[in-house]
């Protein structure tokens, strides 16, 4: 069962800036200009259930284990569409912000690619 769906509606110029960190921002659409060119831009939508570490977030065909869920990675996704993930398999939400999955390599988005939490 999905918890979360989106979809990538836009993709800042500076994006990938933060792959060398093993890392990505997602936003809504109404990200703060300033942060908008940094980021995965996502439709916003609700959030059926509660997002925990064991649950698979899928980007496009990548599939990642979660392995930790900062505190505030369900209200922020719902209201405003707006996480980090990071790619370091951290089991520590060190950020509130921030959804954590396995170590593996960071994959490829275009506009299109579908985002799913489950």
């Amino acid at each position: 069962m999905s918890i979360y769906q989106t979809k990538v509606i836009n993709i800042g110029p500076e994006a990938e800036l933060f792959k060398g960190e093993k890392m990505m921002i997602l936003f809504g659409e109404n990200a703060p200009e300033d942060l908008a060119e940094y980021c995965y831009n996502i439709n916003v939508n609700d959030i059926n259930g509660s997002i925990e570490p064991g649950l698979t977030l899928q980007i496009g065909q990548d599939q990642y284990q979660i392995t930790a869920v900062g505190d505030v990675v369900e209200k922020n996704l719902k209201d405003l569409g707006h996480i980090t993930i990071r790619f370091n398999g951290s089991k520590d939400a060190e950020l509130g912000g921030t959804l954590y999955v396995e170590d593996k390599e960071l994959p490829s988005l275009s506009v299109g690619t579908e985002i799913t939490i489950g």
